[in-house]
This record gives C-alpha cells, sequence and structure tokens, in this order.
C-alpha cells in the first residue's frame, strides 16, 4: 500500500506538472511508470524489474489498469520517448 501511494504521487506529480516531468531523470520516470504496474499485480521478468518491485505478491503480465492509471503511463512513455531514454 505504501508503493502505491509513492507511485501515485510521483506519477500524479509527474502528470500535474509536466516541467517536474521533464526534469525527472529516465530512472525516475521509469520508476514511476512501473510501480503503477506493480500496485496492480505485475510480476517483473526483467532483472532491474525484479530487484526494484518486490514480486512475491505478484498475480499476472497483465494488469488490469484504470483510465486514470492508463492516462499516467502514457504521459510518463511519452516523456520518456522525449528523453530518449532506455532504462531496462
Amino acid at each position: 500500500m505504501k508503493l502505491f501511494a509513492l507511485a501515485a504521487l510521483v506519477a500524479g506529480s509527474l502528470v500535474a506538472l509536466p516541467s517536474v516531468a521533464m526534469a525527472a531523470s529516465c530512472y525516475d520516470l521509469w520508476y514511476a511508470r512501473n510501480a503503477i504496474y506493480d500496485a496492480e499485480g505485475y510480476c517483473f521478468q526483467t532483472d532491474l524489474g525484479m530487484e526494484t518491485f518486490d514480486n512475491d505478491d505478484c498475480w499476472t503480465t497483465h494488469p488490469h489498469l484504470t483510465k486514470k492509471e492508463q492516462k499516467a503511463v502514457a504521459q510518463i512513455q511519452y516523456q520518456e520517448r522525449l528523453k530518449h531514454c532506455h532504462v531496462n
């Protein structure tokens, strides 16, 4: 629950304040995006994903995201593309 709250805060600040998203590092963007997936039970398969997020409580590789989460992920991905991010 604490991780979800942190992800929501990070993603919300990135979405609400475009200038913050522009200043965020590629890792910060990667983390914010994947924290949303983690909160919805995503089972990470990459080494970085498994090291960063606890897969002990995961249950899917196809999580259901709310419309708000989908929008946040899309906006984060847009910022990642603008910055040419390749974290993982």
